[in-house]
């Protein structure tokens, strides 16, 4: 199968640069903006210890065009993303933190690896071939994002890998059986690959030696001005959705997919994402679960963003069935939110939908032993 979460980052003029986007990017170059390759590297640097003694690495991955992705493997994070806008201004366009310290603290998710289960889980329940399962509650009634101590929050194993037009993070961790309330040991691997593209690629992998539902996404907070720039609320966002997730007031889909024509949620066609966010005030913005036109486990394209001032392009594919929308609807601008503010970010959470295990008319989220989650 094809990687679950492949994002094209493209800093591009747009009114002059004719840059053609697929899966295999080949990215024409203007004469007039072309550079000397730089040389592909990868560092490993100290990023600190957590307050366990647990030694934490930072990871900076700068492919030929001399553009950046850091990780580090304290919650197999995206601690950054540079790239230029179309003079040639480099700018981190990924939400995040100086430093270790604000990851350790409970924050929002920023860059992280979610799991054992992205999103909501209704009740903190489910059921497997009869049994049902308690999970910790932490969203209101509900389960979010896999617990109190979620992958998040966990000390991957990582190893380094180069190719000839790549550079490759590969996170691992296990998850006890009983984690969180969860079933079953699992096993997990979360593979990072920036190309010479500009191409940022997430694979996620897991078994299981008992049944259990997974659900693996990156929750990365984007913003194509500039982290720190103001709110994303002027940026062109298209969606290859039709359909999105009803859902009640804690969030929770009633089973129904409705269709988005008439509603905030069109982005069929390009729109701003601040052009009718005020029409969301019990969210406070957009936090929906979309139904990614096409069929689920082929890699097709979910998203198109556009920053028309810096004239940053992201683009978006998935084998995942659904994708989370959401603004920054809760960023507070204190410290524990690095900063920053109501919708200085979006997030694009390519996933199964919330609450599958409660949902059997959804995609399954379940794994058995044997099985191999991607």
């Amino acid at each position: 199968m094809s990687p679950d979460k492949l994002f094209a980052l493209l800093s591009r003029t747009m009114t002059t640069m004719g840059w053609l986007v697929m899966v295999g990017l080949q990215l024409p170059i203007d004469s007039t903006n072309a550079q000397e390759k730089a040389p592909m590297k990868i560092e490993t640097s100290d990023f600190g210890v957590t307050t366990d003694g647990q030694k934490v690495s930072l990871y900076t991955l700068t492919n030929s065009a001399g553009n950046v992705v850091q990780l580090t493997n304290y919650g197999a994070i995206i601690t950054k993303v540079e790239v230029p806008d179309r003079s040639g201004k480099k700018a981190n366009v990924m939400l995040g933190f100086p430093n270790l310290a604000g990851y350790l603290e409970r924050h929002p998710y920023f860059g992280a690896t979610v799991g054992r289960y992205a999103n909501r889980i209704a009740g903190g329940k489910f059921q497997i071939d009869g049994k049902t399962y308690t999970l910790v509650t932490n969203n209101g009634p509900n389960h979010l994002h896999g617990g109190t101590v979620g992958f998040d929050m966990k000390v991957w194993q990582a190893e380094t890998k180069q190719t000839a037009d790549a550079l490759v993070v590969v996170f691992r961790t296990e998850s006890a059986d009983g984690e969180e309330g969860y079933p079953g040991r699992l096993q997990v691997m979360a593979e990072y690959t920036w190309t010479n593209a500009n191409e940022l690629t997430f694979a996620f992998t897991a078994t299981t030696d008992k049944p259990t539902v997974v659900n693996l996404t990156n929750h990365g907070y984007w913003n194509l001005a500039g982290a720190g720039q103001g709110n994303v609320l002027g940026t062109q966002l298209q969606l290859f959705c039709d359909r999105y997730l009803s859902v009640d007031d804690t969030l929770i889909p009633t089973g129904q997919l409705a269709n988005v024509e008439g509603t905030p949620l069109d982005f069929r066609q390009p729109r701003t994402i601040g052009e009718r966010i005020e029409m969301l005030p019990q969210t406070k913005g957009y936090d929906h679960c979309l139904v990614v036109n096409g069929a689920a486990s082929t890699l097709r394209p979910a998203a198109k963003a556009v920053e028309p001032l810096s004239g940053r392009v992201m683009e978006v594919f998935t084998t995942q069935p659904g994708m989370q929308l959401y603004t920054g609807n809760h960023l507070s601008g204190a410290a524990s939110a690095g900063g920053f503010k109501q919708h200085e970010g979006f997030c694009l959470e390519t996933q199964h939908f919330p609450d599958s295990p409660n949902k059997p008319e959804f995609p399954t989220s379940l794994l058995r032993p044997g099985e191999k989650y991607y």
